[in-house]
């Protein structure tokens, strides 16, 4: 019965052990550009807003994701985007994805390229469509500004003219 108990307890810190390191621990932009030996051939995981266009090259594509500081390329399976629905860009808050995978300081597949080439991709918010209205406000600073130079220009003009 001891041998049993203990089996079953050497088991469960195994378990645990073997289940918290095969995860890797979530990483921003700047951590991975200003550390690039460091992570180069490591597993990480990133987490970004979807920005930009997908660039599709067969089975496969690129795809930007924006920390907040910066965009990272992913290279991942087009079948893997299915669920991203919004792109990032004035017209769209993108989709926020989190990638675990390889992260090349300099892809060689790849040009020499800093990328990650993704082995498992979670959507974890949904984006959405951006309503960018005009501020009325904005714009009569604008347009009063504007006028202003204009007017000081003009005038500038008629005295340079009123000297000769």
């Amino acid at each position: 019965m001891r041998i049993g108990l203990f089996n079953l307890v050497f088991g469960m810190f195994a378990c645990l052990f073997f289940v918290s390191s095969s995860y890797a621990q979530q990483i921003s932009s700047s951590e991975l550009i200003n550390n690039t030996k460091k992570y180069n051939g490591q597993v990480v995981t990133y987490q970004g807003e979807v920005i930009g266009d997908i660039m599709t090259r067969r089975d496969y594509a690129w795809v930007n994701l924006n920390d907040g500081y910066a965009a990272i390329g992913i290279w991942m399976r087009k079948t893997e985007l299915k669920d991203v629905k919004y792109f990032g860009d004035y017209r769209a808050k993108g989709d926020v994805i989190e990638v675990t995978g390889i992260f090349n300081r300099s892809c060689p597949e790849h040009g020499g390229d800093l990328d990650i080439h993704a082995q498992e991709i979670r959507k974890v918010l949904s984006g959405e469509p951006s309503v960018n209205r005009l501020s009325m406000e904005k714009f009569y600073i604008g347009f009063f500004s504007t006028l202003a130079l204009l007017f000081f220009y003009l005038i500038s003009k008629l005295l340079r003219h009123k000297r000769k």
